[in-house]
């Protein structure tokens, strides 16, 4: 009877034992936070940026998900220095190119456009004028006479635009040649020490060249050959990419000019075709003689001038080249969590791993063009095994971020930033509560200690009923 009772009470203090240690028992709990998050920016170029962000962070997860940037912004600065329009005045710049406008409206009107654009917010550039035609003397063709001054340079855009608004014809044919030679002389007076690198010609006319200065046989080979060499010397003062030439009003180019009457006088021209006399003198818009030459119709002269001209002078040097940038990691980090990409690069490559000595990754962009932007996303996740160094204590994620690239003066640049965002991993150590009773943990443990209480109560009864029967 007694064995009986102490196996009782054992039983009964093992399963209050058992209940109560579940009840006690304790857990460990891991929580991750971020204590900053500021933004990595790096300023590059002169108005450009490399930008690295915490995108997204999933605490339960301990997972960090990153973006970097690469943004080119630059801005098209508009041209400094001297800038000379020679603007074609001869009879048939006043043909209608529509209803209602002449040619010379159609250009002028361009041209003033052209003005205002380049001279808005630029006080670098200044602005002059020269028309060509022939002189209004016969006996002067072929001279100096054939062009004349509209306005020197200047930034007073509303004195220039005014002046070229009130120019009238000065005579019929037309002499480039002379317009060419009298902006060579403006270009180079004395004293100027304005680089030919920032010295611009831009050219508007509606006719092929048929004098030149000393060469009066209209459309002759003399004509062709002096008009192009004078074109050809332009670029020893003024660099080849600055020179424009815009021609247009050639309705038939594969026709000839025919004859020509001067007074009383009727004079047979060359058989050389429109076209052909154009390829001699200027080339092809493919392969001009000079510069860039715009060889268009009369509907296109306003897109042209304003637009294709206008974003041809800006500088050609808006992207940026060589771009390499490089994300370096804190050992914290790399040691403890693990590393993937959430979004590959659009432009360039990337490294895969991450760099067992530098512990960083290489972004090797190249070139990023005006208005185009390189991105790349990565995630660290906490692995299973981490260091218990890394706990209760607030850690950076990134050393720096390094930044190399060529500018637009073609020299190399480094920038960095050392801004990183910081985390902190805090474990403690929590008695669990005592689980719900509908829990189905809490529910098998209940149903068997009830049945080992219910069996030992009845062992215990029987065993006594026997005793007490004997």
């Amino acid at each position: 009877m007694k064995n009986l009772k102490l196996k009782v009470t054992i039983v009964l203090f093992l399963l209050v034992a058992l209940i109560a240690s579940l009840s006690m028992a304790a857990t460990e709990n891991l929580t991750m936070s971020v204590i900053s998050e500021p933004k990595a920016t790096i300023k590059f170029g002169d108005n450009s940026y490399a930008e690295r962000t915490l995108i997204s962070k999933d605490l339960d997860k301990k997972e960090l998900t990153f973006q970097i940037k690469v943004v080119n912004e630059e801005k098209g600065t508009k041209p400094s220095g001297e800038l000379m329009l020679l603007i074609d005045n001869s009879k048939s710049m006043d043909e209608l190119v529509d209803e209602t406008t002449t040619r010379r409206q159609a250009i002028l009107s361009s041209a003033n456009t052209l003005i205002t654009n380049l001279l808005k917010d630029n006080d670098n550039l200044k602005i002059g004028a020269i028309s060509f035609s022939s002189s209004t003397n016969v006996s002067k063709e072929g001279t100096s006479d054939d062009t004349q001054l509209i306005s020197d340079f200047t930034n007073d855009g509303t004195a220039l635009q005014s002046k070229i608004n009130n120019l009238q014809m000065t005579g019929e044919r037309t002499d480039l040649d002379a317009g060419l030679q009298l902006a060579k002389q403006y270009l180079t007076k004395d004293g100027d020490t304005t680089d030919k690198s920032h010295k611009y010609l831009i050219v508007l006319s509606d006719g092929i060249p048929n004098l030149a200065i000393g060469q009066k046989e209209y459309f002759s080979d003399g004509v062709n050959a002096t008009t192009k060499a004078t074109l050809q010397s332009l670029t020893n003062i003024i660099d080849n990419n600055n020179i424009m030439i815009l021609l247009t009003g050639i309705t038939n180019p594969n026709s000839t000019p025919g004859s020509i009457t001067v007074g009383d006088q009727t004079t047979n021209l060359t058989n050389k075709t429109y076209a052909e006399i154009i390829e001699t003198i200027f080339g092809t818009t493919q392969n001009p003689t000079v510069g860039k030459f715009y060889y268009i119709t009369d509907d296109k002269i306003n897109n042209t001038i304003t637009n294709q001209i206008y974003n041809d002078l800006m500088p050609v040097a808006s992207s940026l080249k060589d771009i390499v940038l490089s994300d370096y990691f804190t050992d914290e980090l790399v040691n403890n969590f693990d590393f993937s990409y959430v979004k590959q690069p659009n432009y360039g490559t990337i490294s895969q791993t991450i760099d067992a000595t530098t512990k960083s990754i290489t972004w090797t962009i190249g070139e990023l063009k005006l208005g185009e932007t390189a991105i790349v996303q990565y995630k660290f996740k906490l692995k299973d095994k981490y260091s218990s160094d890394i706990l209760n204590k607030v850690i950076n994620t990134h050393k720096k971020m390094e930044l190399t690239y060529t500018n637009s003066d073609n020299k190399k640049d480094t920038k960095s930033t050392t801004e990183t965002p910081q985390i902190k991993l805090v474990k403690e150590i929590l008695p669990d509560a005592l689980p719900a009773t509908g829990s189905s943990v809490f529910t098998g443990i209940a149903i068997v200690a009830i049945s080992v209480l219910v069996i030992c109560g009845i062992r215990y009864f029987m065993i006594k009923k026997d005793l007490d029967n004997k």
